[in-house]
């Protein structure tokens, strides 16, 4: 018999955002407390730095360019490898509650299996997610889905327009009167997708995946194992929490972050020392990634908009923390507490005003990249607290899940359960992680592969439409936190790069007998 298992992720959500990691805005005492008596993971990385493929990478313990998911808008094989199958064959309850995206939400068509699931007509949120037919999907027993606020037709959006409908207009609007994702402004300084929200607080969505998690977990037997995985929206953008809690961090007190350079020439001189499409990104030129706005052109944010910004996504993380402490209370409550594994992480990071820039994209540095990731495993399981700051990649996550249900990870698993501390991670040859990007997008190609160290950060981009091949980025990491300054062409480095780079091509030579049959891959 294993332990239960609660898996919470947010969306979005960088590591220096939360108390215990120097987070100065939010309170996090809930998160704080997993990470002081579990195991705080200091230089997680994901996959990708994009949702889709991110996330795919958590369910199947597989790279994008394994599971074939390799960005946004590529949705994952309905028969791909799932964790939550496994799991739910081995006995587990299975349960995904909040955000999926393992597929396109924004689907007029019904194309996708996760739309249609949402999609059946159900009158109310209490009724089960299938109708009998459909039966177990990824593995999961039952699906609730939301995204950030009511944009397509998931069920926290459903539940929304069926009981509160005069509340929905109070959200940002995603997509613009184009279809075009929104670059308009708001708050008090116009910030690019900053709205003030009049939605009642126990309305919105972090609440309601709290709610519906609690209501899921309500009926389960005591003895039942369980995986359960509760997804926040936040605090991805729009930004926009309810306007009650505006109150918990006043922007106007908020220092603008450390990434920040706020000489305009000294922040272009740095952002030119990177690959050319950080600049034209910059200077509104280009846009290689759906979810940033094409209409958007971070040359022109604001000191101020960047500060209301951060104080909106404290605000958004901070409810987070009130909602995980509802739910620990809830499973303390049915007498869980010593036998429950508990992981906490996120599918990608924000630049947040680092570099002057927004939203996320093919730019691999620590705003993007390092990620909250903490493992509180069950006291019966005689597993002392620990904070290991080797590189470990969320692609372990699968294989780590099925250590705690007490299984092997079948072969299609690709990472290596998480190392317990730092000696479980030198002996184990937890060394260094591998992050890709591939996108393809208004004509735009970019192939991105890097590998982090505990003392290196070295990024090459492949050859595409936006790079010939040439172009890469190294980052001591002791010595340049921020990311800086790029050494990539620095002679004294060159060893360093030869060893690096030798880690990429074994990465990208290895063996691919893992992938689904018949799932395109990224096409670099």
């Amino acid at each position: 018999m294993g332990r239960k298992i609660l898996f919470i992720t947010t969306d979005q959500q960088r590591f220096d955002t939360i108390g215990v990691n120097g987070g100065l805005y939010s309170r996090t005492p809930n998160i704080d407390q997993l990470a002081r008596t579990g195991i705080n993971y200091t230089r997680a990385q994901p996959s990708s730095v994009v949702c889709m493929p991110s996330r795919a990478s958590m369910l199947t313990g597989q790279f994008p360019s394994t599971h074939g998911a390799w960005m946004n808008g590529v949705p994952l094989a309905v028969n791909a490898p799932s964790v939550a199958a496994e799991l739910h064959d081995h006995g587990y309850k299975t349960s995904l509650i909040g955000k999926a995206h393992f597929e396109p939400f924004l689907d007029v068509f019904g194309r996708y299996t996760e739309n249609a699931l949402a999609n059946l007509g159900i009158p109310t949120i209490e009724q089960p997610w299938f109708d009998g037919r459909m039966g177990v999907h990824r593995g999961f027993d039952h699906l609730e889905f939301a995204t950030h606020g009511i944009a397509g037709n998931l069920h926290y959006a459903k539940w929304m327009q069926q009981n509160h409908f005069d509340a929905i207009g109070g959200f940002y609007q995603v997509l613009d009167a184009d279809l075009n994702v929104n670059a308009a402004g708001g708050g008090d300084t116009g910030a690019p997708q900053v709205q003030i929200n009049p939605v009642a607080r126990d309305l919105y969505h972090t609440d309601w995946v709290a709610d519906r998690t609690i209501a899921w977990l309500d009926t389960l037997a005591t003895d039942d194992d369980f995986f359960c995985w509760m997804s926040f929206p936040d605090p991805h953008h729009p930004w926009d929490p309810p306007a009650s809690e505006l109150h918990r961090v006043n922007w106007r007190e908020v220092d603008l972050p450390e990434g920040y350079i706020a000489d305009a020439a000294q922040r272009e001189a740095v952002i030119d020392q990177k690959a050319r499409h950080w600049r034209e990104w910059y200077d509104g030129r280009v846009v290689s990634n759906y979810e940033a706005p094409a209409k958007f052109v971070p040359a022109n944010l604001t000191p101020d908009q960047i500060r209301e910004v951060n104080a909106m996504n404290a605000i958004e993380v901070e409810l987070i923390d009130e909602a995980i402490g509802r739910v620990l209370a809830a499973v303390a409550a049915r007498g869980w507490t010593d036998d429950i594994d508990i992981i906490f992480t996120t599918d990608h990071g924000e630049f947040q005003g680092d570099f002057g820039l927004l939203f996320k994209g093919p730019y691999h540095v620590d705003s993007l990249m390092r990620l909250p990731l903490i493992w509180k495993p069950a006291p019966s399981a005689g597993i002392a607290p620990a904070v290991v700051r080797e590189p470990v990649s969320l692609v372990s996550l699968a294989a780590t899940f099925l250590t705690i249900s007490g299984h092997n990870a079948p072969y299609w698993v690709e990472g290596q359960a998480l190392p317990v501390s730092s000696a479980d991670a030198e002996d184990r040859g937890f060394e260094a992680t591998i992050t890709e990007w591939d996108s393809v997008l208004f004509g735009v190609a970019v192939h991105v592969r890097s590998v982090v160290t505990t003392e290196y950060l070295y990024t090459e981009y492949l050859s595409g439409a936006m790079h010939d091949g040439t172009e890469g980025e190294l980052y001591v990491l002791n010595d340049d936190p921020l990311q800086h300054s790029n050494r990539f062409s620095d002679p004294a480095f060159a060893a360093v790069r030869r060893e690096l780079s030798a880690r990429l091509r074994a990465h990208a030579e290895r063996p691919n007998e893992r992938a689904t049959p018949g799932v395109l891959v990224a096409p670099v």
